[in-house]
């Protein structure tokens, strides 16, 4: 009889926690058993930038050597949570204007609040101006760019996965956006030296890349990558992939 009652007390555990484990399963965006996949998104309803054709094919490369697979769209409807939770991070590679209608961004905010990632890439931050969650979310709004030229992007923080590889003072070839707003809540990554170049308008403080967390996601922005070089080049590469760990949730404090 004893023997009995242990078999059933010992069958109602297995059961309870396999009834938990399902509801946290359906909770979590990703499940712990798949392999975890990001969704780079790129439409645009304003400038469209010649390389996110390049981008995608750079990420996925990325992808296929770091262990996580790549989808990509242009295609908003895919913005439903139960679409969306099968991913670890949402990419908005140089996503330009409006480009959520109001359904696709609570979907999208269910997506974040519920633990997913975002990575915002270039003109992601010309974005979605009158949808100040995004905003928030990505960490600035563009304003402005001089004519592409060289500048020197300064590392502030050396320690960071999306950072710790490259050079102090990185002399770089892009295109270098003034902000009209920046979120004061983010840890800064990199800023770039205004002397090194003309055309800059936030002299005081001008960020080039950050992290933070956000609304229960996790959220990572870098304004480098508007050339099609730049999806060739190892040291871009290396940042954007630290910037996507660090959004996948692979890389718990981004810092060490």
């Amino acid at each position: 009889m004893k023997h009995q009652k242990r078999v059933s007390l010992n069958s109602c555990l297995v059961a309870l926690c396999s009834i938990t484990a399902l509801i946290l399963l359906s909770i979590n965006p990703v499940s712990a058993k798949q392999k975890l996949k990001v969704l780079i998104f790129c439409k645009t309803a304003g400038y469209h930038h010649e390389s996110i054709a390049a981008g995608v094919v750079a990420i996925k490369k990325l992808g296929a050597e770091n262990n996580f697979e790549a989808d990509s769209t242009t295609d908003s409807r895919k913005f439903t949570y139960d679409n969306l939770k099968q991913y670890a991070a949402v990419i908005f590679l140089s996503t330009t204007h409006d480009v959520l209608d109001e359904t696709q961004q609570k979907e999208f905010m269910k997506y974040i609040e519920a633990g997913g990632g975002f990575v915002g890439v270039h003109a992601a931050t010309d974005c979605e101006y009158n949808w100040q969650w995004y905003g928030n979310l990505v960490g600035a709004y563009f304003d402005s760019h001089p004519a592409q030229q060289d500048a020197i992007i300064d590392v502030v923080d050396p320690y960071n996965i999306a950072t710790k590889h490259l050079p102090a003072h990185w002399k770089r070839f892009d295109e270098w956006y003034n902000f009209k707003w920046i979120e004061p809540n983010l840890h800064v990554l990199l800023t770039i030296d205004e002397t090194s170049y003309t055309g800059g308008k936030n002299p005081a403080y001008h960020p080039m890349a950050w992290y933070h967390a956000y609304d229960g996601g996790r959220a990572f922005y870098t304004e480098l990558g508007h050339t099609n070089e730049s999806y060739a080049d190892p040291l871009y590469l290396q940042h954007l992939l630290g910037g996507i760990k660090y959004a996948m949730g692979t890389v718990k404090a981004i810092d060490q």
